[in-house]
């Protein structure tokens, strides 16, 4: 059972650092995920920025520990992202990448809000008669 939660909490991680990535687009249409958004976004440049732990690590490392397995080594990204889906050469680049793509989607937001954009948009009606 450890080996099952360790699975869903390595899934769940990877869903957390997607939506920090482009959950701002996700604003587009639902506004109030904005507040979410930010939060997640603060606390995943914390998380990389500060030395604190992220709890999704935490959870996948207490399940581990149940297997008999140790710690991640060197934390979640170290071990499932950096070498492997994105090579190490280009972490400057992705991390770049992923500035541009936080900015665009509040930029974005603020727009849709400023302007008064319903986010979920009626066709115009016909009267009848």
């Amino acid at each position: 059972m450890a080996g099952f939660l360790a699975d869903v909490t390595v899934v769940v991680h990877i869903a957390a650092l997607l939506y920090i990535g482009l959950g701002g687009f996700l604003a587009w249409w639902w506004p109030k995920t904005i507040f979410i958004h930010v939060c997640f976004a603060i606390w995943g440049v914390a998380v990389n920025l500060l030395p604190i732990n992220c709890p999704l690590t935490a959870l996948e490392d207490y399940f581990r520990g149940l297997q008999g397995l140790g710690p991640l080594p060197g934390g979640f990204n170290e071990y499932y992202i950096y070498g492997h889906v994105v090579p190490r050469d280009l972490l400057p680049v992705v991390a770049f990448g992923a500035v541009i793509l936080l900015i665009v989607s509040y930029v974005g937001v603020y727009q849709r809000w400023r302007h008064g954009r319903p986010t979920n948009p009626t066709p115009p009606t016909v009267p009848v008669g």
